[in-house]
């Protein structure tokens, strides 16, 4: 909440920019840029109910038009890649300036790319269609799918399958089928060991918010 409201005020210091909606968490956030269809929109890549890397990949699919910034914590290499390889048009560490934030969003919504200095040199040396979102969209093939990776998420946030159900909208039955699917395709035989592997994975790490921007 208090880093969401941050951006807020330093974003609403820029004239050339318009704050059009806010979300609590991933899934809200995929909602919103479905209604909403903002130029930009910024992620937390750890966010409750739906991490930042599977709302990038269903706003990526659904509103390609809308162009993602992703904000971490770290330079984590297995987030940068995963994040690259789903489309991100931007990535900045949460330690960014907010001069350096305002250029990013500018730079992105003119259809560049814009990456933190510590992410670049991550890059740097890498194939040029790792910098290149609409390629990396197409190139990607995950492992688990877009609903296998929501309901982990649900379970290893430790809510009850009626719950995941009802979040979901689907049956008890089908949550409990596709977490039967998910420990089979992992080879894990319980909801501690797919606990784990979320939070090995980035799916899950800690309650982190969302804001979305868009040029005026």
């Amino acid at each position: 909440m208090m880093m969401r409201e941050g951006l807020r005020r330093l974003l609403e210091l820029e004239d050339d920019f318009k704050i059009v909606g806010e979300a609590e968490d991933g899934r809200e956030a995929v909602a919103l840029v479905k209604k909403l269809r903002p130029a930009v929109v910024l992620l937390d890549i750890t966010m409750p109910r739906l991490n930042g890397l599977e709302a990038t990949r269903q706003i990526r699919k659904d509103v390609p038009e809308t162009r993602v910034i992703m904000l971490s914590a770290h330079a984590d290499a297995g987030y940068v890649k995963q994040a690259t390889e789903l489309g991100v048009a931007g990535f900045l560490l949460k330690q960014t300036s907010s001069a350096v934030l305002a250029t990013a969003i500018r730079e992105v919504q003119k259809g560049n790319t814009f990456f933190s200095p510590a992410i670049a040199r991550q890059l740097r040396g890498h194939d040029q269609t790792s910098l290149d979102p609409e390629k990396q969209f197409q190139q990607k093939s995950n492992r688990l799918s877009s609903r296998e990776v929501e309901v982990l998420q649900l379970i290893a946030e430790g809510k009850p399958n009626k719950q995941v159900a009802t979040e979901l909208g689907v049956s008890f039955k089908t949550v409990d089928k596709h977490r039967q699917h998910l420990m089979g395709k992992l080879n894990i035989h319980d909801v501690a060991g797919l606990t784990r592997y979320a939070m090995t994975e980035g799916i899950i790490k800690s309650n982190i918010r969302v804001i979305i921007d868009r040029g005026g």
